[in-house]
């Protein structure tokens, strides 16, 4: 169900609010602090993505919010603004294959790892959505819901998802015979039913179909 319109003061009152965190973390002395937020943990095709992103200090954005909470057309208005006015921002996947080799936590933790990794400005300090990591060096804190209450892990879970919806429409014109361009890989009836009429594609997690398909037939 779509957020109520705010007007314009209720809604920069809503954004200073999910600047709330990066103000205490500045009032504490980091500079850099990024973001970051993954998408694509569920489906059982495709890779996983993560997102970093480090904004400016005390920056206005319009509607950010989780991406779930935003419809396709807003997550792409916001995508660009995002992109245009990060101080820095890099996006990461690792795929279907990875994902069946050392499964769908860990991939997760690499995708988060290498966004941050890959940053053109190292971060003194990251925000991440969700309640663990493993392999971050730097100093940083794990936020349940983070992409509803940091305006850096909403800008990240924009990235992160609109990446991901974006590749996985373009493999859906190889592979048109299980629409992903309208589940994006998950697990709906009428991708279950693709794939027990077709078959697993090359980018399906063989792994992820094996209460599907059973053991010996993945």
């Amino acid at each position: 169900m779509p957020r109520k319109k705010l007007t314009p003061e209720e809604e920069r009152a809503r954004i200073y609010a999910m600047q709330s965190i990066e103000r205490e973390k500045r009032s504490l002395g980091y500079v850099h602090i990024a973001g970051v937020d993954e998408a694509g943990r569920g489906p059982l095709a495709g890779p996983v993505y993560a997102a970093a992103v480090i904004l400016p200090d005390g920056i206005f954005i319009d509607g950010i919010d989780d991406s779930k909470k935003l419809s396709e057309k807003k997550r792409e208005e916001l995508f660009d603004i995002i992109c245009e006015n990060a101080v820095a921002y890099n996006i990461y996947s690792v795929d279907e294959k990875r994902i069946d080799e050392i499964n769908i936590l860990n991939a997760t933790f690499e995708a988060m790892n290498g966004a941050v990794a890959g940053l053109s400005i190292a971060p003194d300090y990251v925000l991440i959505d969700g309640n663990r990591i493993n392999g971050m060096d730097i100093p940083h804190e794990t936020i349940v819901k983070g992409d509803a209450k940091s305006i850096s892990v909403a800008a990240a879970s924009i990235l992160a998802k609109v990446s991901r919806d974006r590749f996985i429409c373009k493999i859906a014109e190889q592979y048109p015979e299980y629409g992903f361009e309208k589940h994006k890989g998950y697990g709906t009836a009428a991708h279950n039913e693709a794939i027990l009429k077709y078959g697993p594609c090359p980018i399906h997690r063989k792994t992820f179909l094996k209460k599907l398909l059973g053991e010996g037939n993945v």
